[in-house]
């Protein structure tokens, strides 16, 4: 089966095989492999396999990982939103990791996958902890699983951040009511940053997730924002913050006073119902509330999140580059390279957003123009065709 994505590598995948892994195969294997695996395409096994190494699974996993160093190293930092997903195997992640007698195990992945993903990536976007509160024993497994430079970002606890809680099973008997927590600053202390404070220093920004309101929350955007105001001035400093809202309406001049005031990013979204990430930054002011931009691609406008799962799934490539949704990203992080402290943006890509993650984010790092030392080179290649 091929699979090619037209930002990313094409995985090729030979029945009764796992998918090739050039640190396990050497530079004959290498050789022998793709010339049995183009034979079986019913592809010439001579002339393209010099085609395949560069544009394939091969040099793949080091192009994008000296990509997203090179960004790191000035300050830019991006990542995906999660790492479990089984339909990176191939590229993100090397199957034969996971071989437990003769099978992958999925317990075996879901626990150790991290590390492989911070072997190339230098930050996440954690949505977990925006589930349930983060414990000492969870953080201390992600903390001690990736380099000491890895960073992250995280979504703060939905406790803190509904006004009312949806009608879903996961709420029980509390569904439809009142949250009575909403915007508590105390429980956001104790129960948020005190479990992270052993690792302030690596953790990226915090992530105020806000769903869309509706007038009986908020009879004026005005009046959610006075609450947000109170909320922030209570919060210690030391930490990065951003917010992210999903009320297109409430993107006016005090949301941005308001955020400048407290040195607090606006998260710039790409998510079904608000503006575009094009029309967000044109708003005067929105790229300048912190000294450090934050964004999260997570849905082309307009579409929702069941229509995206049921198109990308199992998420093994792109289905549907966004160049306008890269391009507005180019232009944030190009704005971003201006702020004088580091690290000065934070951008995480969803697999929903054009169907595999880390291939948006190598699109959006060689469209912003990494520095040539990040590409392999030829002699590289060379000795592996040898």
């Amino acid at each position: 089966m091929h699979s090619a994505g037209p930002n990313g590598p094409a995985l090729f995948f030979c029945p009764a095989r796992q998918p090739l892994c050039p640190r396990r195969a050497g530079a004959s294997g290498l050789r022998r492999d793709y010339r049995g695996l183009l034979a079986w395409q019913g592809a010439p096994a001579e002339g393209r396999l010099e085609d395949v190494l560069f544009r394939d699974t091969l040099l793949h996993r080091n192009v994008l990982a000296g990509l997203l160093r090179s960004a790191a190293d000035q300050g830019l930092y991006l990542g995906t939103s999660s790492w479990k997903y089984k339909g990176w195997l191939g590229s993100v992640y090397e199957q034969s990791r996971y071989i437990y007698r003769g099978r992958f195990s999925e317990t075996r992945f879901n626990r150790h996958c991290l590390k492989e993903y911070g072997e190339q990536f230098q930050t996440v976007g954690v949505d977990a902890a925006y589930y349930q509160f983060p414990s000492h024993e969870l953080l201390s497994d992600w903390f001690d699983a990736t380099p000491g430079t890895f960073l992250f970002s995280m979504k703060v606890t939905d406790e803190i951040t509904l006004k009312r809680f949806p009608r879903l099973p996961r709420f029980g008997a509390r569904a439809g009511t009142v949250n009575p927590d909403f915007l508590n600053s105390k429980k956001f202390i104790d129960l948020f940053l005190g479990p992270c404070s052993p690792w302030q220093a690596r953790v990226g920004v915090l992530m105020f997730e806000f769903s869309r309101f509706h007038a009986s929350d908020f009879s004026r955007g005005r009046d959610f924002v006075d609450a947000l105001d109170t909320f922030l001035s209570e919060l210690p400093s030391g930490w990065r913050y951003g917010v992210e809202i999903r009320n297109g309406s409430f993107l006016q001049p005090y949301y941005f006073e308001v955020l400048r005031r407290h040195a607090v990013a606006h998260v710039f979204t790409s998510w079904d119902g608000m503006p575009s990430i094009e029309e967000q930054i044109s708003v005067p002011g929105a790229m300048e509330t912190a000294d450090f931009l934050a964004a999260r691609l997570l849905l082309r406008p307009g579409r929702s999140y069941a229509e995206a799962v049921q198109r990308f799934s199992p998420y093994q490539e792109i289905k549907e580059p966004l160049l306008n949704v890269r391009q507005a990203t180019v232009e944030l992080l190009g704005k971003a390279r201006s702020k004088a402290k580091s690290p000065k943006a934070f951008i995480y890509v969803n697999n929903r957003l054009e169907g595999n993650a880390p291939q948006t984010i190598q699109g959006i790092l060689e469209s912003l123009g990494p520095p040539e030392s990040a590409h392999p080179s030829s002699g590289a290649v060379s000795e592996l065709l040898t």
